[in-house]
């Protein structure tokens, strides 16, 4: 998979690029990465990438000589024909949709990503009109600009590659995972791993048995797995009842999660205990 960012800051990426999975990736060749400095595709002599906005108002706004410039270098296909070559031009903005795990998810299956990092006041609307397949904000708040969104929308899409972590299963059973088709069958408790179905993560916990006073919960400790099975899925129900309860209505829930969420709202039980 290929990712081609466009940015007037093309150094930010450089500590990003060369760490963890996302290195490893580049250096296992699963992924490619290139960055592209507006400036270069500027055509005055102090390489102007941006301009007043029409209509007054302060700040700057990012022209659009320089970015279709930069865009139309990169070969990328027409945006009637994006959808069948697999490729996304993407703004990152703060005026885009949420992003989200499921986004990632359909940002993996494509063969290559463009991501247009936003700067100064915004960009140019025609950019996104002529180019972009959609803009995409990383949450409710303003950034300086869109280095920080693209670095999170590449590891959030490479990360899901076959190949980039170490174990297949990590970009499964986590926050956010697709849901396990076996796991709520019946009333069932889930796997010890498991698509968590929108929940969030169950709490973690290793060595040392005791820190600071603090026990790991004694069911993990047992060697009971229908136990901690059942545990780690209650836990997972009450993360995301006192954190995220807005995930709960779209979650992947069985009677069995209905009950005990019902029963823990009765009891004002909201908070994820060992």
């Amino acid at each position: 998979m290929r990712f081609d960012i466009l940015t007037i800051f093309p150094a930010f990426f450089d500590g990003f690029l060369t760490h963890g999975v996302v290195r490893r990736a580049l250096e296992n060749r699963l992924v490619q990465c290139e960055r592209h400095d507006l400036r270069d595709f500027t055509s005055d002599r102090h390489r102007t990438v941006d301009d007043r906005p029409f209509g007054g108002g302060e700040g700057m706004v990012l022209k659009p000589e320089p970015l279709a410039a930069a865009i139309e270098s990169l070969s990328v296909s027409t945006k009637a024909e994006r959808a069948q070559a697999n490729e996304s031009v993407i703004l990152l903005s703060a005026q885009g949709e949420r992003f989200t795990q499921s986004m990632a998810r359909a940002l993996a299956q494509l063969q290559r990503v463009v991501l247009i990092c936003g700067r100064y006041e915004g960009v140019d609307e025609r950019v996104s009109t002529l180019f972009c397949d959609r803009e995409l904000s990383i949450g409710d708040y303003v950034l300086t600009g869109g280095e920080l969104a693209a670095a999170i929308v590449m590891d959030a899409t490479a990360r899901l590659l076959p190949g980039v972590l170490g174990n297949e299963a990590s970009s499964s059973y986590e926050s956010f995972g697709a849901s396990d088709p076996g796991a709520t069958e019946a009333g069932e408790p889930p796997r010890s791993t498991h698509g968590s179905g929108g929940l969030l993560d169950y709490p973690h916990y290793t060595r040392p048995a005791e820190f600071r006073g603090l026990p790991v919960p004694e069911v993990l400790c047992g060697g009971d797995h229908a136990a901690i099975r059942k545990w780690r899925r209650e836990q997972a129900l009450l993360k995301t009842m006192r954190n995220r309860p807005d995930l709960l209505r779209n979650a992947v829930l069985s009677t069995t999660d209905r009950k005990f969420l019902e029963k823990a709202t009765q009891d004002g039980d909201t908070e994820s205990k060992g």
